[in-house]
């Protein structure tokens, strides 16, 4: 079996699922328990469901232009 090194992209994602796992079981479990403060930390579990992706996605858009960039540096210095 060949074992490729995971990309900083492919990373960042494998992360990004499991912190979205967590936020769904935590939205769950405030969803069902009554407690001070509960309807602040159930909204703040839906906003960071819906915003993780969302810097995931500016993330990996960055690193690709960062990456092309240094790539483009690269290849004009050795010319």
């Amino acid at each position: 079996m060949d074992k490729k090194k995971k990309t900083p992209k492919q990373i960042a994602a494998l992360v990004c699922v499991g912190l979205l796992v967590l936020l769904y079981l935590s939205t769950l479990v405030v969803a069902c328990l009554n407690f001070p403060g509960a309807d602040r930390l159930f909204q703040a579990c839906l906003v960071a469901t819906v915003g993780l992706p969302i810097l995931l996605w500016i993330y990996i858009w960055l690193y690709g232009k960062v990456k092309d960039r240094y790539q483009e540096k690269d290849s004009d210095g050795k010319k």
